[in-house]
């Protein structure tokens, strides 16, 4: 097993270190360990050190290592794409935000789910801020519709936005696509006149420069586990 407790508080010390240069409390940025590939003895042991919030890509075996865990305090997190057919296992399971909301037609299945569940669930707005046709997510520019739709459900609690930039080896050139999905929050924040205070963006490789750039959500899996 990877040295996990290094490897934690490694990735600690960076958002640290990101939210210094930025100007923020370390406190403001949710470190959402990635469990996708691992098993659930390195799950637990990541609970054991004090992490409290889990991301998952796919509903069945985010469910599996919930179970495993069991550990009614753990926050667990869909932030990969939902198909609409699994959304009513991911709300009766409990994951306690969907990251990935990207069409009205999920929205109307998650609200009808909800509802039939009677329950309230947090959600994200996932934009596609490259433009990138591989991956997931609205376009920017129909985002603000999009918004308009989730926040007029009663079962659901739009949070903010989240976003993937284009995988690279050079973290910098994440960083405008950051920019550009705080500055999408912050009009859309005016436009609904209500906030919107998450900003879920970064991962393993490109994690502090999102943190300098907003994020309150880091989502982060090989840096943990290597």
């Amino acid at each position: 097993m990877p040295d996990i407790a290094a490897n934690l508080q490694a990735v600690r010390d960076r958002i640290a270190r990101a939210c210094d240069r930025a100007g923020r409390p370390a406190t403001d940025v949710t470190l959402v360990a990635v469990t996708k590939t691992v098993t659930p003895v390195e799950v637990a042991e990541l609970y054991r050190l004090g992490v409290r919030d889990f991301g998952e890509n796919r509903v069945a075996d985010g469910l599996a290592r919930k179970d495993a865990l069991n550990a009614p305090d753990a926050r667990w997190h869909m932030i990969g794409h939902l198909q609409r057919n699994k959304a009513a296992a991911a709300l009766a399971g409990g994951f306690t935000r969907i990251h990935s909301v990207e069409s009205d037609k999920l929205v109307e299945v998650l609200e009808r789910e909800a509802a039939k569940q009677d329950i309230t669930v947090d959600i994200l707005l996932e934009v596609n801020v490259s433009g990138e046709e591989s991956k997931y997510g609205t376009d920017a520019d129909r985002v603000r519709d999009l918004a308009a739709v989730a926040a007029r459900q009663p079962h659901l609690r739009l949070n903010g936005l989240m976003t993937m930039a284009p995988f690279t080896d050079d973290p910098e050139t994440a960083r405008p696509y950051f920019r550009q999905l705080a500055a999408l929050r912050d009009d859309l924040a005016d436009r609904l006149g209500r906030p919107l205070p998450v900003l879920s963006m970064g991962m393993t490789g490109d994690f502090e420069v999102a943190v300098e750039e907003g994020a309150t959500h880091v989502r982060v899996g090989t840096a943990l586990f290597r």
